[in-house]
């Protein structure tokens, strides 16, 4: 009895670290400095800024949110990132991409650039710019090895931060129309009763679904 007891604890202390460690919260702030809108033959091609020396916005979190911008109502035709990088060598490779929307502008006055942003349809430039973060680390876990067989005890916990922001560059009037933040933060836990289970925080993908919502909504008009 005693023994399903610890069980049946154990299970529920599971159970309610896996509730906590599934919440995360996620604020959006929309800042819009000009009308939007696109039609069916225009699309959007969104590109990590990376310029940084000390991070750079990951490819994979740049996918995500072009990937949600196709789907559902109002999706929108999304050119992928290192296709367009591809198409447009040298011109928008991290060392030379453009940083302003003047740069853009004197970009433009190139044939060539102005010809594939013509091929891809492309209506506007979205640059992303942001990372995650793990903060506030605590606990510890101990792994033993012994004629019984092996095991880990212990406990620990860390805050994720996932803060990134979307600057929306209309290539029709070459300007900077508005700029979107997301701010998703989350406790993620790893628990060791023997076997370490790790319970983790979803930020970045609740930070991609949020922001990309928002950017649709925003490229539309809505």
């Amino acid at each position: 009895m005693k023994h399903f007891l610890g069980r049946n604890r154990l299970g529920i202390a599971l159970l309610l670290l896996v509730s906590l460690a599934s919440c995360t919260t996620t604020t959006i702030d929309e800042f819009r400095q000009g009308e939007t809108g696109i039609e069916s033959h225009e699309s959007v091609v969104i590109l990590g800024r990376r310029q940084a020396s000390d991070y750079e916005t990951r490819s994979e979190f740049v996918s995500c949110v072009g990937e949600r911008m196709t789907r559902g109502e109002g999706a929108i035709s999304i050119v992928p990132e290192q296709e367009f990088v591809d198409a447009m060598f040298p011109w928008f490779e991290p060392r030379t991409a453009p940083l302003r929307t003047r740069d853009l502008e004197r970009l433009m006055t190139e044939a060539s650039v102005s010809d594939r942003m013509t091929e891809f349809g492309v209506r506007y430039i979205v640059w992303l710019d942001g990372f995650t973060e793990t903060t506030d680390r605590s606990g510890s876990i101990s792994c033993t090895i012994g004629p019984g067989g092996a095991g880990c005890f212990g406990f620990g916990s860390w805050e994720d931060d996932a803060n990134f922001d979307a600057r929306v560059w209309d290539v029709g009037s070459l300007t900077n129309v508005g700029t979107i933040s997301t701010d998703a933060t989350g406790q993620s836990y790893l628990p060791a009763f023997v076997i370490p289970i790790p319970l983790i925080a979803r930020v970045e993908a609740n930070a991609c679904s949020r922001l990309a919502t928002q950017l649709k909504e925003f490229v539309n008009g809505s």
